[in-house]
This record gives C-alpha cells, sequence and structure tokens, in this order.
C-alpha cells in the first residue's frame, strides 16, 4: 500500500481515545452513563421543518443537482431575510452568501482556500479543533490567540506579535463560544474588525451557536460593525438553532471576494447539497420556532449549575451555547479529571485540553443530555458527582 499523504500525518491523535474506550466498557457492563460530552442536539427537528423536507422531496425539481452559483436561491434568499431580521443588516443573496454543507464544511475548506505553505492563521486557544487542523492541513502555521478567564475567554489582541500579525491571513473567532460558552460585546468585534484592517487579516467569525441564547441575551455579529463588509467572512448552521445538524446545512456571508473564493474552492469539491434539505432550511430560516429547545436548555444549565453548586463545585452560568465550561475543582489535570468522572461516577465530560493548551485546568460539559426531559438527568450527574468525584476537592 502507498503511505498516506504528510497532510494526513498533520493530523494529530484523538485525544479522547481512552475515555471512549472506558465509556464503551461501562456501557458493556451495564453502567447508566450519563453523557454531557456530545454537542449534538438531542431533541428532534421540529415537525413543520420536517414536514418542509416531505413536500420538498415530493416536488421533482429537487431530483437532480444543484446548479446554482452560490446555491439554492431560496434557501440563499431566506438566509438574507433572516439575518436581516436578525442583526439589521442587508446583505445581497447574490454576491454576500454562499451555501455550505454545514460550518465545520465550511470552515475547512475556507483555509483551503486561503492558505499555502508558509501561511498563518490565528486561531482561538481553547477553540474549535477544525480551524488549527485545517490550517495545518493546508501547509499553514496556526498561531494561537490564548483565551484567558481572566480576560472573558477573549484573545488580547494587543499581544499580538506584529510579525504574527503581518504573516496571518485568517483570523477565527468563535462567539457565542465553543467549548467555553464565552460571549462577545460590539466593542470586541469592532476591535477585531479594526485590526484585520490594519494587517490585512480576513476575520472568520464562527457564529455556530449565534442563537442559542438564554436571559435575554442576542448575540451580536462584526458584520454590523461599519466597514466590516470587505474583512469579515460569517459563517452560521442550522444544526444547532433548529436541531438540524444530521442534516448538514448552513452558509457563510459577508465579503463578497471572500464568499467568492470559497464557492470557486467549493465549485471543484462537492455539488452543494440535497435541493429538497435547502428548501426546508429555508422554510425553518423563514418559519422556524424552535423555542421549545432553548427552553429545555435553559431548565438543564439551571438544574446543572444549581445541583453541582449544591455538591460543592461553583459553576459559570453561561448566557449561551449549550455548553458549561467549568473549571476542574480538585488539582487534576483536565484529562484525569474526566477519566475519573467516568470511571467512579458514570458521568461523560471532555476535558478542556483537548480543545488547545489553554483549556488544561477546565472541562466542557453539554447539555444536550438524551433521554432527559427536564434536567433530571443534569441533577443525577450533578449528585453522582457530589458524591464521587469531588472527594479530593
Amino acid at each position: 500500500m502507498p503511505s498516506p499523504s504528510k497532510r494526513i500525518a498533520a493530523i494529530p491523535p484523538y485525544l479522547f481515545a481512552e475515555i471512549s474506550r472506558i465509556k464503551r466498557e461501562k456501557l458493556q457492563q451495564g453502567v447508566d452513563v450519563i453523557d454531557l460530552g456530545i454537542g449534538d442536539p438531542d431533541q428532534p427537528t421540529p415537525q413543520p421543518i420536517v414536514e418542509a423536507l416531505q413536500r420538498a422531496a415530493e416536488d421533482t425539481k429537487t431530483h437532480s443537482y444543484d446548479e446554482s452559483a452560490r446555491g439554492w436561491p431560496p434557501f440563499l434568499k431566506a438566509a438574507a431575510s433572516w439575518y436581516a431580521r436578525e442583526y439589521g443588516v442587508e446583505l445581497d443573496p447574490d454576491t454576500h452568501f454562499v451555501q455550505v454543507i454545514g460550518s465545520k464544511e465550511g470552515l475547512a475548506h475556507l483555509a483551503w482556500a486561503y492558505l499555502d505553505a508558509g501561511d498563518a492563521a490565528l486561531v482561538p486557544n481553547p477553540g474549535y479543533p477544525v480551524y488549527g487542523i485545517q490550517t495545518a492541513m493546508a501547509g499553514g502555521e496556526a498561531i494561537p490567540m490564548p483565551l484567558k478567564q481572566e480576560n472573558g475567554f477573549l484573545p488580547r489582541l494587543e499581544d499580538i506579535s506584529t510579525d504574527a500579525a503581518r504573516r496571518a491571513k485568517l483570523m477565527f473567532v468563535c462567539y457565542p463560544s465553543n467549548p467555553t460558552g464565552a460571549v462577545a460585546s460590539r466593542s470586541f468585534f469592532e476591535e477585531a474588525v479594526r485590526f484585520c484592517k490594519e494587517y490585512d487579516i480576513l476575520l472568520v467569525s464562527d457564529m455556530a451557536y449565534a442563537n442559542v441564547t438564554f436571559d435575554g441575551y442576542r448575540s451580536p455579529s462584526a458584520l454590523q460593525v461599519e466597514g466590516a463588509l470587505e474583512h469579515v467572512i460569517e459563517f452560521h448552521s442550522l444544526s444547532k438553532p433548529f436541531n438540524m445538524t444530521g442534516w448538514r446545512i448552513g452558509f457563510a456571508c459577508g465579503s463578497p471576494e471572500a464568499v467568492a473564493t470559497l464557492g470557486k474552492f467549493k465549485d471543484n469539491l462537492d455539488s452543494k447539497q440535497f435541493p429538497a434539505v435547502a428548501e426546508a432550511a429555508a422554510f425553518a430560516l423563514l418559519h422556524g420556532d424552535n423555542q421549545a429547545t432553548l427552553d429545555l436548555y435553559k431548565a438543564r444549565r439551571d438544574a446543572l449549575v444549581d445541583s453541582l453548586a449544591e455538591a460543592g463545585w461553583s459553576v459559570p452560568r453561561p448566557q449561551a451555547t449549550f455548553y458549561i465550561w467549568a473549571p476542574v475543582p480538585t488539582g487534576e489535570t483536565s484529562t484525569g479529571f474526566a477519566k475519573r468522572l467516568l470511571e467512579d461516577a458514570g458521568v461523560l465530560v471532555i476535558p478542556g485540553v483537548g480543545y488547545g493548551s489553554e483549556g488544561e485546568g477546565f472541562v466542557r460539559m453539554s447539555l444536550t443530555v438524551r433521554g432527559d426531559h427536564g434536567g433530571e438527568r443534569l441533577r443525577e450527574a450533578a449528585r453522582r458527582i457530589g458524591e464521587v468525584a469531588l472527594a479530593k476537592a
């Protein structure tokens, strides 16, 4: 057999292999494992969206390739309408948008579309692994931007060296944040846009969790900043706000040049999504209502945070995302603590170091728990953690 490519060798080893092994063993032993690890909505896609797919699949016009320039036109028009409604920013569906097969695909291929060997991208640490891995696979260097708790898990742009800024073509940011659950203010985006203008960097804003918010909080957008359109591309997904992870559809919007560059790359990679999926996604953007799921996430958030506090572990109450990013309370490494939670309490969490070196000392807990109806599984997880795994705290 021929050897794999060097770019495959650039992918780091799977850091959670040992935890996955323990989980399998526990399940085989009949242990009731409460999985707080996966970031996948556990609720079904709202029925009206499913019915929209059924109608679209029966329409023969969807039974062929989507030969449009940037994506299924009704979907892109719906995305522009949704964007104007959410952010008060009017964008042209023909020039400011491109359809992607989920934001993960779009983010990965944007790195390939812009980075050559020797180029660099600024990536958050901790952050979604796709940013750094795809930068490396494209031949570029991922320059970490440390996200510290004392800075609200926002990068300090003034700490980025002039050399790094001059070398970087892309800057990845994600707010609301996976994995930290942190949110960014309008002023942060203003600062980020100014920085990217100064150094001719494309600001890549991953807003997969933009609409998963609580307590009246609404996430701002970088494209709300005056003059941002030339320097920003923003990624949105229908996965998290509408429980459509398996549907694999989203969009990028912003700079016409960046959108066209990504579109050109994708023209040579894929034939877009099944048009019936795009039709249903357009319906979701125009008419979808997933408030029941958001209310459930809020109830789960409060159940977990309050129950852990009662058990002696104070964790933050995020305004957005369905993640709790919690400091390890025992002095153990994040991997050691996560392993012990799984072994001793039957509760699976993700060690923060899996998202970068700055994630050490934290674990991520997801609120998307299958089988939970109103927070009871989260309260049970907290009870187990308090009784078993906080003994060293």
